[in-house]
């Protein structure tokens, strides 16, 4: 691939979805662009960089900012934020909620749907604290083809072998045709999944009480980390939870967040009111931690 080819097809990408693709990447750029341009009818990326150049078609940049989306996810990933999650976020937002008894909680850049799905499945273990409550789980992703298959809840059975407890798997799940596993429909209806960019206004989503932003701000320059986590500071309450990947940190990135001291990956709101209960909400989840293993 000419340079100029992939300076083209990496600039675009980065506008559209923040992703960053540095050259020693022109092989993945290639695997992945190449049916592109065959949808499009045309016989090589070298094509496909001047007619991009002839003429920005949304269409056509629509589907080289699709290929290009990581979409790599499976159920309960890196276990440990789904059990500070029902074990310590929930029942604090319980209490924390018992007023209007509503909790929203936003799975962003949700790929194929499994970590909503994950979370989903952690309130339908807690029915019986939850009698009476509304909990929405919001899934967004950029691409398309992701959404629309995250709202299907089919997955393979590698997926599905993929971090999900086989008391799950026969609870929630029913087989379909060859080697397909569907969720079943009520858990399905616990999780909406919607198109959402990150790089874009998400404030039309509303307010969510706990965001996991898990293992996508890698992916971007810190100019762009920054602007995100300012961007999802705005759409959460003072005493909101902020779950991010164990590659990454809010630290010389953005001060809206604070670090739940002994807790990698867990973050508040700066100056929120749980700043001075950081300690003991570090030592719940130790314990909980602990009697997990």
């Amino acid at each position: 691939m000419k340079p100029e080819d992939f300076e083209l097809f990496s600039t675009l990408v980065r506008q559209r979805s923040g992703l960053i693709l540095t050259p020693e990447k022109t092989y993945l750029l290639e695997s992945r662009l190449l049916p592109v341009a065959r949808k499009h009818n045309l016989k090589t990326l070298e094509d496909m960089a001047n007619m991009l150049r002839a003429k920005r078609e949304e269409i056509l940049m629509f589907d080289i900012t699709e290929a290009m989306t990581t979409n790599e996810s499976f159920f309960f990933r890196d276990n440990k934020p789904f059990v500070l999650f029902q074990k310590n976020l929930l029942p604090r937002l319980l209490t924390a909620r018992a007023g209007k008894k509503h909790i929203r909680i936003w799975s962003a850049a949700a790929s194929s749907g499994q970590e909503a799905y994950s979370l989903a499945m952690i309130c339908a273990e807690e029915t019986a604290k939850l009698q009476g409550w509304k909990i929405e789980i919001i899934g967004t992703d950029l691409s398309r083809e992701m959404v629309t298959r995250a709202k299907s809840g089919i997955y393979s059975q590698f997926e599905v072998q993929r971090g999900l407890p086989v008391t799950h798997l026969v609870k929630y799940f029913q087989q379909v045709a060859g080697d397909k596993w569907q969720i079943k429909e009520p858990l399905r209806q616990m999780v909406q999944f919607r198109e959402g960019n990150l790089l874009t206004d998400m404030g039309a989503s509303g307010t969510f009480d706990v965001v996991f932003c898990r293992n996508v701000l890698i992916y971007f320059d810190l100019p762009t980390k920054g602007r995100v986590l300012g961007a999802i500071h705005t759409m959460m309450p003072s005493d909101g939870y902020l779950l991010m990947g164990g590659a990454e940190t809010v630290l010389g990135v953005s001060d809206k967040f604070k670090v739940i001291r002994g807790e990698q990956g867990l973050y508040v709101p700066h100056a929120s009111i749980y700043e001075s209960a950081a300690a003991p909400l570090a030592a719940g989840i130790a314990v909980s931690a602990a009697a997990a293993r």
